[in-house]
């Protein structure tokens, strides 16, 4: 699993914070993962360096992270605090995305205003691999999350190094990206076929298609476009407003569908811890969730394999092995490969689950045999995630 210290420090991203959030993951008794420290871990936007005040000892906070069983992303935009030193540096090295005008272009986002770097510059490009560079040459940071890079913050007036659509910046961002192992991206654009870890956009913590019941649907879409390393965004939801209320707020079978839902997709990722906002059962069927995702960790691998070599998908909609009318109007299940049916349950309340099964026999997770070509009713407790393997 990933572990995101997003929801739980939100704007105040420090090493205890960091380290605390890590070994309760451990204490707790979840699978080590890839640990993502979040925003503000760094000095400003473009300043990308762990300020002493709350990093005193990033080398060790990383080296004991990795002692603990931990891979760790840092999270960095193409944004530039546009004001101060290396702003002016930036400005005159011609490296900042210029607007219809010619000065700098300086963009409201979801953190204010800022300057942009020009990443398909080359010359941007190689100053921030540098920056980076040195984040993981003298840290032993393993990878980044790259945030933002949205469409919607360029436009086709700008002078960049490469004009045209605003989306050619967003195409710019994910080819930096594919420089490191270890990415996560956010916003893509002809980008598909590539080794690229692409997270779905902020989720809600709901029931409806804005949070849970989307996943699916826009995993599948992912898929099929060629993105086949694919997130269904953080367990609970990664819209951080709806964690800002007390723990009691917040919808416990939610937590527990949607960290099922994630555990047979190729990346399951937390944030909001369960053992700090969700009762006990609660977080332990969290807690087991997380453990099936290992379980299926060889199997997911081998289709992520198989998906770089041919451009298939590692999570396939029913209509890919079935030609029927009834297979391509199904959005809330899903194949994991051609030989594993998951139906996660993504309604509130429901403790059965009708499934459709393609033609031939089906054995289902509690080893029972189904007839295929139509739909079944299974049971669906609250710990129970329905799969069904090809007999």
């Amino acid at each position: 699993p990933q572990y995101n210290t997003w929801i739980e420090l939100q704007y105040q991203q420090t090493q205890a914070g960091v380290l605390a959030y890590a070994e309760r993951v451990i204490a707790e008794g979840y699978p080590p993962g890839v640990l993502m420290i979040d925003d503000t871990w760094q000095y400003d936007y473009g300043h990308w360096r762990f300020p002493a005040d709350r990093f005193p000892d990033p080398k060790g906070m990383v080296e004991r992270l990795h002692a603990l069983g931990f891979l760790v992303m840092l999270w960095i935009c193409p944004q530039v605090s546009a004001d101060g030193r290396l702003y002016l540096d930036l400005r005159d090295a011609g490296l900042l995305l210029r607007g219809a005008d010619g000065r700098p272009a300086i963009r409201d986002w979801w953190n204010g205003y800022s300057a942009l770097v020009d990443v398909a510059n080359p010359a941007a490009a190689a100053w921030l691999r540098g920056v980076l560079g040195v984040l993981q040459t003298e840290f032993g940071i393993d990878g980044f999350k790259l945030d933002a890079g949205d469409y919607c913050h360029y436009r086709s007036d700008d002078q960049a190094h490469r004009p045209g659509h605003p989306a050619l910046q967003s195409e710019a961002w994910a080819e930096f990206a594919e420089g490191y192992p270890l990415n996560e991206l956010r916003a893509c654009w002809k980008m598909g076929n590539r080794a690229l870890a692409q997270r779905l956009r902020d989720k809600n913590h709901s029931w409806d298609a804005s949070g849970i019941a989307g996943c699916i649907p826009n995993i599948l879409a992912l898929g099929l476009v060629g993105y086949a390393f694919s997130c269904p965004d953080m367990v609970g939801g990664g819209e951080y407003l709806h964690f800002n209320g007390s723990a009691g707020s917040l919808d416990g079978e939610l937590f527990v569908r949607h960290a099922q839902l994630a555990a047979l997709l190729p990346m399951q990722q937390f944030s909001a811890a369960p053992w700090r906002v969700l009762d006990a059962e609660h977080a332990r069927l969290c807690r087991d969730a997380a453990l099936l995702h290992v379980e299926y960790g060889e199997r997911i691998l081998a289709l992520a394999r198989h998906a770089a070599a041919t451009g298939e998908p590692i999570v396939r909609p029913l209509a890919w092995i079935w030609d029927d009318a009834r297979a391509s109007s199904v959005h809330d299940q899903f194949l994991l490969g051609d030989d594993l049916l998951v139906a996660p349950v993504v309604t509130k309340g429901a403790r059965t689950r009708e499934v459709l099964l393609p033609p031939g026999r089906w054995r289902d997770d509690q080893g029972v045999e189904h007839a295929g070509g139509g739909l079944v009713s299974v049971p669906a407790p609250l710990e129970r995630l329905p799969r069904f393997s090809r007999c």
